[in-house]
C-alpha cells in the first residue's frame, strides 16, 4: 500500500541536526562520481531493485539521492523522484547502526527537497514500516494503491 505525505503540514526536523552530530553521521546530496560505490552498496545491501531506482535517483541533476556517511563509510541512503514524480524511496540504513535516527534524518531530506522542487504532497510507495512513516511526518494510507506503481514488476 502507498502511503500519502502533506508537505504543507510536514513537521520542522529539530531532532535529526543534533542526533547526527552526536552520532558521527552526516546526511548530504550523493555525488555523481559516488555512483558506482553507492549502487553497488545498495545492490549488496538491499537487492537490485533498489539499487535501478537510485540509479535513476543519482543520475538526476541535482542527483535526488541523499546519503547517510560515517567515517567517510556510506551507512544509509533515501531516493526520491525515482519510479515516479513526487515519489519518496527507496531509503534504506546499514542494520548495524538503526535505531539512531538516521532513517529519520534521510526521510527529511528527501521530503525537504520534494518540498523545494515545488511539490505538496510526497507518495510513499509500497510502505514497509508504516508506523514509522505516521509517526515521523503523519503519512496516511492511500485507499486502493494496492499494488500500485509497482504492479506487474518483472522477477528473477
Amino acid at each position: 500500500m502507498d502511503y500519502l505525505v502533506n508537505l504543507s503540514t510536514l513537521p520542522q526536523d529539530t531532532q535529526s541536526p543534533e542526533r547526527m552530530a552526536r552520532e558521527g553521521v552526516t546526511i548530504r546530496r550523493a555525488l555523481p562520481p559516488e555512483f558506482r560505490l553507492i549502487t553497488g552498496w545498495i545492490a549488496e545491501q538491499f537487492g537490485e531493485g533498489w539499487a535501478s531506482e537510485a540509479s535513476v535517483a543519482m543520475t538526476r541533476q541535482p542527483t535526488t539521492c541523499f546519503i547517510a556517511t560515517r567515517e567517510q563509510k556510506l551507512v544509509g541512503f533515501s531516493c526520491h523522484e525515482a519510479t515516479a514524480r513526487g515519489f519518496f524511496g527507496p531509503t534504506g540504513v546499514d542494520e548495524s547502526l538503526r535505531g539512531l535516527g538516521i532513517g529519520r534524518a534521510l526521510l527529511f531530506a528527501s521530503l525537504n527537497d520534494l518540498t523545494a522542487m515545488g511539490y505538496a504532497y510526497a507518495i510513499i510507495g509500497d510502505v514497509g514500516p508504516s508506523a514509522f512513516y505516521e509517526k515521523a511526518v503523519g503519512a496516511m494510507p492511500i485507499p486502493n494503491s494496492a499494488p500500485g506503481i509497482y504492479a506487474g514488476m518483472l522477477k528473477t
